[in-house]
């Protein structure tokens, strides 16, 4: 945490820099950052609101774009930030091979970043919210704290698939593939209540997912005015969840940091 604090004009010099050289010498430059998640919403929203037509899955008046919108928003976040995140090192190889450079700073790096876009959707998320007619309501600051753990578990996890990546890069095809199968595998696009009686068994695996905890508290901040405190046993399993993946990360972190450079 005191690397953290020392560097931390370091970190966000290089967080702005890191968002912006993503697009150089595109012609829309970061544009296309927001570009592919708005085309993602409006094609789902095209086949599940329109083509397939329905409404949230649950006894609410919301319209399904903006129960929609509200689980994609953060799962935008997850893919973006563990993608980015997991080649940090190799990406960032000339300060990784500098032995005055604090390589633990990348990852979270890469996280500040994707909080970038995140930022700009949360907002799109609130137009959408005011749009549809939704009164303001204390509730809508809960948005602040999930997204808060939204960006602690990423990090937990960067930690790890950054350090492993630079002795396996074929990890950056299994992630790839692995949020593919958890963005249906998470209840994005389908509520969890409608999981088939035949395999009921699988509900606890759904409902302790970390990413379910936050989509599902983005949406109850929105529109079903339920407290965190009303939550406290997935609020406590969703930490205890990110505390076991924190430590894991340190230790992968602190036993393959210093090969880095001899493998880079």
């Amino acid at each position: 945490m005191s690397e953290f604090k020392k560097n931390r004009n370091l970190i966000w010099e290089l967080s702005k820099n890191d968002f912006k050289k993503r697009y150089a010498g595109s012609s829309l430059g970061r544009v296309w950052a927001f570009v592919q998640p708005l085309v993602t919403v409006v094609l789902y929203y095209f086949v599940f609101g329109l083509v397939f037509p329905g409404r949230s899955p649950y006894d609410s008046p919301v319209p399904y774009v903006m129960w929609l919108t509200a689980g994609l928003v953060p799962w935008f976040f997850l893919n973006e930030a563990v993608t980015t995140g997991a080649n940090a090192m190799n990406e960032y190889n000339y300060l990784v091979k500098k032995v005055v450079f604090k390589v633990g700073i990348l990852p979270l790096i890469k996280t500040i970043s994707a909080t970038f876009i995140h930022i700009f959707f949360i907002f799109v998320l609130l137009v959408m919210y005011f749009a549809y007619g939704f009164k303001p309501s204390f509730q809508l600051l809960q948005l602040l704290y999930y997204s808060f753990c939204l960006f602690m578990l990423v990090l937990a996890i960067t930690y790890t698939t950054s350090a492993v990546t630079v002795f396996f890069k074929d990890l950056l095809q299994i992630i790839n593939i692995l949020l593919q199968v958890g963005m249906w595998g998470t209840p994005i696009l389908w509520h969890i209540s409608s999981i088939p009686e035949k395999v009921k068994f699988l509900e606890p695996i759904f409902r302790f997912n970390p990413i379910y905890y936050i989509i599902e508290g983005y949406r109850s901040s929105l529109f079903e005015g339920t407290w965190v405190h009303e939550r406290w046993l997935d609020t406590l399993v969703f930490w205890g969840i990110v505390a076991i993946l924190f430590a894991i990360g340190a230790y992968v972190f602190k036993k393959l940091r210093p090969l880095f450079a001899d493998v880079l």
